[in-house]
């Protein structure tokens, strides 16, 4: 059943409710924001080895997987929705924790490698880089023997207002992502003024 008009929207992160407000979850948090903007609810696909959803985004339609694998095994939950829609990796868009950005920035972009990420490490395993990615800025603890324990818990409450609203922003640069194309998105996307971690615009302090 081809669906070469879709487009694919992976959010990474961890399942079960442990998991839910970590920093590594921010592609599940984005994923279902775009569901409620959508409209759709996510359900268990065992065959996609996640939770997926369908619906249309300003006319296009729009296909969101949450993979139930750990993020190191993401791949193999995308890969299967590949092959069961027939989709190409160029539909796919995956939505990550990134640490080199700060909270409250959001950024687009095509391929790549995998910066240390073990989730976009296992998709790239298994369909290539040729895909797109929004990368959803967390900040870094300031040593990489931090990150492991930085990115399994929860933001404060001031930086997940950022994320959140970074989030926001996003949601509506996929839009003009599927209406005009990447480098409106990109545009969109990167010159919108960051939220400091208050979720307010502008530089903090």
């Amino acid at each position: 059943m081809p669906d070469a008009s879709a487009l694919i929207i992976v959010g990474l992160g961890n399942p079960g409710p442990k998991h839910e407000g970590d920093r590594h979850n921010v592609g599940f948090w984005f994923a279902d924001l775009v569901a409620t903007h959508i409209g759709a609810r996510f359900a268990g696909e065992q065959k996609l080895l996640g939770d997926a959803c369908r619906g249309q985004l300003r006319g296009r339609p729009v296909r969101l997987l949450k993979p139930s694998t750990y993020m190191n095994r993401s791949g193999q939950s995308v890969r299967r929705l590949l092959d069961y829609y027939d989709a190409g990796v160029a539909q796919l868009l995956v939505v990550h924790d990134e640490l080199d950005l700060p909270a409250g920035t959001a950024r687009l972009k095509s391929g790549g490698g995998h910066g240390g990420h073990n989730g976009l490490r296992d998709i790239i395993a298994h369909c290539g880089a040729d895909f797109l990615r929004l990368r959803v800025g967390i900040g870094h603890p300031g040593h990489k023997d931090l990150v492991t324990d930085y990115v399994l818990h929860a933001p404060g409450r001031d930086e997940r207002l950022a994320i959140l609203g970074s989030l926001d922003e996003a949601i509506e640069a996929v839009e003009i992502l599927v209406e005009s194309g990447l480098p409106r998105a990109m545009n969109q996307l990167h010159t919108a003024t960051p939220r400091n971690a208050t979720g307010e615009f502008g530089p903090a302090g």
